[in-house]
């Protein structure tokens, strides 16, 4: 009777020194996972703070002379950039730096799908001052955009401001769309247009023989300009508002640059 008790005694500590070992494990193997845990949240915050310093770096704005402005805006060079205008309407057309679209300040944010897809293109932001063309540059910024620039505004250097209108292909589109009464007008060559076609609607007069097509193009109606690349109709554009034409509307973003649908 006593060898059983002493067996069974025997046995009891064995479990328990068995269950003792099987709960230690545990907790050893909760404390692993617990720690390798923590080193994966450890390890997924570096990720989010790098992250997060590459946006800061993005976020920097860049500043610009008026001379350098010019420089930037002359030439081939012109095509390299986007200049806004982020004055109001009235201002815009009283003067503005050529090639410059016009985007008010008070309807900026609301306005970015107009310039969605130019997230990774240089852009030029100024107004009078530069105070809010700066808050401009900081909206582009806050939504992704990678290369901003506020430059000096018309207040603070003296461009050679003109008084028609810019706008990008797409807009400079919807225009000629849903406005009928204009006279839609390609300045490109003779040549390259009976190869090439037309945007539907319009005449033919070559930049280089405008004088000699003015009663083509009368002074009572909107004139809608466009060419290659913008630099062209620019000229005629410039031309034309010497000559007293006061509603003028040209292209930046010619056939060579914007999808428009040409006809022969």
């Amino acid at each position: 009777m006593k060898n059983k008790c002493f067996k069974i005694i025997n046995l009891l500590i064995v479990f328990i020194l068995v269950m003792a070992m099987a709960v230690g494990c545990s907790n050893e193997t909760t404390t692993t996972q617990n720690n390798t845990s923590t080193n994966e949240n450890t390890e997924v915050a570096s990720q989010n703070d790098t992250s997060a310093n590459e946006n800061a770096k993005v976020a920097e704005i860049k500043t610009m002379t008026g001379e350098e402005l010019v420089k930037q805006n002359s030439g081939k060079e012109k095509d390299k950039v986007l200049i806004i205008d982020v004055r109001s309407p009235e201002e815009y057309k009283a003067g503005h730096i050529p090639n410059a679209i016009n985007i008010n300040i008070d309807e900026f944010e609301q306005r970015l799908s107009e310039i969605e897809d130019l997230k990774d293109f240089p852009i030029i932001t100024y107004c009078n001052s530069g105070k809010k063309s700066g808050q401009a540059a900081e909206i582009l910024v806050n939504n992704g955009f990678k290369n901003v620039t506020n430059a000096a505004g018309v207040k603070q250097f003296e461009y050679d401001l003109v008084h028609y209108t810019d706008l990008r292909g797409a807009a400079f589109e919807k225009f000629i769309t849903e406005n009928s009464d204009i006279v839609l007008v390609d300045v490109r060559e003779e040549s390259q247009v009976k190869e090439e076609g037309m945007i539907e609607g319009a005449i033919n007069v070559p930049y280089n023989a405008v004088e000699a097509n003015l009663d083509k193009l009368p002074k009572d109606k909107t004139i809608a300009l466009y060419c290659n690349t913008g630099t062209k109709s620019a000229e005629v554009a410039k031309q034309l508002e010497a000559l007293g034409y006061e509603n003028i509307v040209n292209s930046i973003e010619g056939v060579k640059e914007y999808n428009f649908t040409l006809v022969k």
